[in-house]
C-alpha cells in the first residue's frame, strides 16, 4: 500500500512538474516573441531615422526660415537614441512622428520642393517606411496581446507570477495623433 501511495505521489509530482516546465517554456517563448517583434519595430524606426537627415538636407536650403522644425526633429531623434525602455522609446518615437508630421506639413507650403527629384525619392522611401512601421507595430501589438492573455489565464497566471512575468504595454497612438494637421496649398 505504501509503495502504491508513493507511486501515485510521484506521478502527481511528475505531472505538476511537467506542467510547470511546459508553462514556463511557453511564457519564455511568447515573451521572446514580443521582444523580437519590438526589435522589428525598431528596425523600421532606424530606417526612418536614416532617411530623415537626408530629407532634411534636401529641403533645408529652401526652407531656411523653418529652422525650428529641423531643431525639433533633431531633438526628438536624440531623445529616442537615449531611451532605455520600450515605453520610453514608444514615447520618443511619437515625438519623432510629431516633428516629422510638422516637417511634411511645412513642405506642402513649398511647391518647388515637389519638383526636386531627390526630395521626391526620399518622400517615397519615407512613405514606404511609415507603412512598414505601421505593419510592425500591429504585429507587435498582436504579440503583446498573446503574451498578456497567456499570463492572465488560469492556471498559467500562477507560473507567470512565480517567475516574474508581467503584463506588456501595447503600442498605442497618442491623443495628438487624432488631430488632422492643417495643410495649405499655395499655387
Amino acid at each position: 500500500m505504501k509503495k502504491k501511495t508513493g507511486l501515485i505521489i510521484l506521478a502527481v509530482v511528475i505531472v505538476i512538474g511537467g506542467w510547470l516546465w511546459s508553462s514556463y517554456n511557453k511564457l519564455v517563448t511568447t515573451n521572446e516573441s514580443v521582444d523580437n517583434q519590438w526589435a522589428q519595430v525598431e528596425t523600421q524606426y532606424q530606417r526612418r531615422f536614416d532617411l530623415i537627415p537626408n530629407l532634411v538636407a534636401s529641403v533645408q536650403g529652401t526652407m531656411t526660415q523653418e529652422q525650428e522644425v529641423f531643431g525639433t526633429l533633431a531633438e526628438a531623434r536624440t531623445r529616442y537614441s537615449g531611451a532605455q525602455s520600450v515605453n520610453d522609446k514608444v514615447a520618443a518615437a511619437t515625438g519623432v512622428e510629431s516633428a516629422l508630421g510638422r516637417l511634411l506639413v511645412v513642405m506642402e507650403n513649398y511647391p518647388e520642393l515637389k519638383s526636386v527629384e531627390a526630395t521626391q525619392a526620399l518622400m517615397v522611401q519615407l512613405e514606404g517606411t511609415e507603412n512598414r512601421i505601421s505593419v510592425e507595430r500591429s504585429r507587435f501589438n498582436d504579440s503583446v496581446k498573446s503574451f498578456n492573455i497567456m499570463i492572465k489565464r488560469v492556471p498559467t497566471n500562477l507560473v507567470a507570477t512565480w517567475f516574474g512575468f508581467t503584463e506588456k504595454n501595447y503600442f498605442a497612438a497618442v491623443a495628438a495623433a487624432a488631430e488632422v494637421p492643417g495643410v495649405e496649398f499655395n499655387n
